[in-house]
């Protein structure tokens, strides 16, 4: 099994110009704490929506890699989003999931995943061909320079180990987060 707070620092650590979206809980915690970044947008609030919250950033900035960082309780909420992103297949937009099989915010209660649920599985066979599962830890090593590669759309479910981590809490007011996101995008704009 994955360290989940390792494994998303390492992802995290060489991102250059990526952006970075966060789903709700456990993942906005995970990635605030390898380091908060003005081009972060952490999505609290809209449970099943960070997959397609990336898929836009990646369609209106094919230019940039875009990171999607979600759990599989949300991911589970909203498995159309596969098949949305099929259809558009930006080469730019890397979704992983981190998969403890909990719902860790409501109390630690199996998910699908827990039953059985491959969700590389079901991100294949709605069309996104670089879809798999990762296990292990000298995976993470393998995985990070393909975020930032732009070789097509991929979906890594990261296998981590099930409990609850320190929360690490970032703003959370939705239209701070969103303006800040969107002043640096338009500045990093600006200079290129």
């Amino acid at each position: 099994m994955i360290e989940r707070r390792p494994a998303v620092a390492e992802l995290l650590k060489d991102r250059g110009n990526a952006l970075v979206v966060a789903g709700l809980g456990s993942p906005v915690y995970d990635v605030f704490a390898a380091g908060d970044h003005d081009l972060n947008f952490y999505d609290w609030g809209a449970m099943g929506s960070a997959a397609m919250v990336g898929l836009g950033l990646a369609l209106s900035r094919p230019e940039r890699p875009v990171i999607v960082f979600t759990g599989d309780g949300e991911m589970l909420m909203g498995l159309g989003a596969f098949s949305t992103i099929a259809q558009h297949r930006p080469a730019n937009l890397s979704i992983l999931v981190l998969d403890n099989e909990q719902y860790a915010e409501t109390g630690m209660q199996r998910t699908a995943t827990g039953f059985g649920t491959d969700l590389a599985a079901v991100a294949r066979a709605c069309g996104i061909q670089n879809a798999s599962v990762l296990t292990r830890p000298e995976e993470i090593a393998a995985l990070q320079p393909m975020l930032r590669a732009k070789a097509g759309t991929l979906v890594g479910v990261l296998k981590i180990k099930p409990g609850d981590q320190p929360r690490t809490v970032p703003e959370r007011e939705g239209t701070l987060i969103a303006s800040r996101f969107m002043r640096s995008l338009a500045a990093d704009q600006a200079r290129a």
